[in-house]
């Protein structure tokens, strides 16, 4: 059997039996130092020690490491809308001006202006900017990917977006897991009502997706400029016994997302930024991941989610990019999580920990966001001496190595 050692790091931060729900201190953080990890040729790891000690063994590959490095599992980010056509950024240079939404999409702004741009891109093209946008996430050190469709919002074009992204995941190094957000908002040229569009989706799209396998999981917009708390639950249901795995864009601008989300057993209810102390104590209470995206109040200039309440009450935190042509054009995690961990007072290990093993759980991964034993060896380096200068650095201090599957 062909292993491979890698190492000296000067730490390991393994994030190894950490709780899954509530507050971490960073006390709790296992620090392995002077560390190598031995991975198999099936991308797994199958032991972290002191490099030392493993150099004894006879290994088919050793991958030496120079100068100080501290090494992360990879960051999985479980909400993205990286498959688009076009740019907004007329919208942003409205929107920071001071224009509110409804004048920006009187415009020509807005949802609508990218599922244009979106529907006249062809396949190829999207499969080309998906991947881009991915392989930089992959530099950054995001090694699994939630690519959401829902820029399109019709059949032919939902299906082609998913398509591309089903593409783009066989040409970039980054796992993407794709979502089926046709439910993101009935689109202006649809004559019919909100649960006539969800029924199209339910009759014509779905099936299709289970039988060309482009997704096992669906996403809906549940606000007042969207789709309401009963038809989220209507349709959310229906998804459900067609065998589909569910997430939630819930509690953005207002709430009774999350509560849809924790009704239908959602994997996650995503956004949050509405959220008050009865919501938190509900997604606190249940399985549901509450997954938080720094990006977009970074992006709409409005308050960041009830992280620390969430945390304190017991919840399982996740933290995502949401990088999307509109709201949250950055799509970096790791100062999205540096600027969020200041903001709402969180450790450095609810950080790391909101952008691995619990985003993972979002996505309903068990194999990966932790370095450990039987785990896909999915990581990161930095070229640093303690793993506190990472988040210190707030994203300027980018991975110097990342790996997939241990390559």
């Amino acid at each position: 059997m062909k292993h491979k050692l890698i190492g000296p790091f000067t730490q390991v931060v393994s994030l190894a039996n950490l709780p899954m729900k509530g507050a971490i201190e960073d006390e709790a953080l296992e620090i392995i130092e002077n560390a190598g990890v031995v991975v198999d040729e099936n991308g797994k790891i199958v032991e972290i020690g002191d490099f030392a000690s493993l150099l004894i063994h006879q290994y088919s590959e050793i991958e030496g490491i120079e100068g100080d490095a501290v090494l992360l599992p990879g960051f999985v980010d479980c909400h993205t809308h990286i498959c688009w056509g076009g740019n907004r950024a007329r919208d942003y240079a409205m929107r920071v001006a001071g224009k509110p939404y409804l004048e920006i999409a009187k415009a020509g702004g807005g949802i609508q202006d990218s599922m244009r741009k979106t529907r006249e891109a062809s396949e190829e093209d999207l499969i080309g900017v998906t991947q881009q946008r991915a392989d930089r996430h992959f530099s950054r050190g995001v090694t699994t990917i939630e690519v959401k469709s829902g820029y399109a919002l019709d059949i032919e074009n939902e299906l082609k977006m998913l398509r591309a992204i089903k593409n783009a995941d066989a040409l970039t190094k980054a796992d993407l897991v794709s979502t089926c957000l046709a439910a993101h908002m009935k689109p202006k040229d649809f004559e019919g009502t909100s649960i006539e569009y969800l029924d199209r989706a339910l009759e014509n799209l779905l099936p299709k997706i289970k039988e060309e396998g482009l997704s096992n999981r669906v996403d809906i917009f549940t606000e007042e400029t969207a789709f309401n708390v009963e038809e989220s639950l209507y349709y959310l249901k229906k998804a459900k016994e067609l065998g589909f795995e569910i997430t939630v864009h819930a509690d953005q601008f207002s709430t009774g997302g999350s509560k849809v989300a924790v009704k239908v057993g959602a994997l996650s209810a995503e956004h949050l930024e509405a959220s008050g102390d009865e919501e938190v104590k509900l997604l606190a209470a249940s399985d549901t991941v509450a997954t938080v995206l720094p990006g977009a109040s970074l992006g709409l200039g409005m308050q960041y989610p009830p992280c620390r309440k969430l945390l304190d009450a017991g919840a399982c935190l996740a933290i995502a990019s949401d990088w999307n042509p509109g709201s949250a054009p950055m799509g970096d995690m790791l100062t999205q999580g540096a600027l969020l961990g200041a903001m709402e007072k969180m450790s450095t290990a609810e950080v790391f920990a909101g952008m691995t093993f619990r985003s993972a759980k979002a996505l309903g991964l068990t194999d990966r966001g932790r370095l450990q034993k039987g785990m896909l060896a999915d990581m990161q380096m930095y070229p640093c001496a303690d793993y506190r200068e990472i988040l210190y650095n707030q994203g300027m201090l980018p991975p110097s190595k990342v790996w997939k599957k241990g390559e």
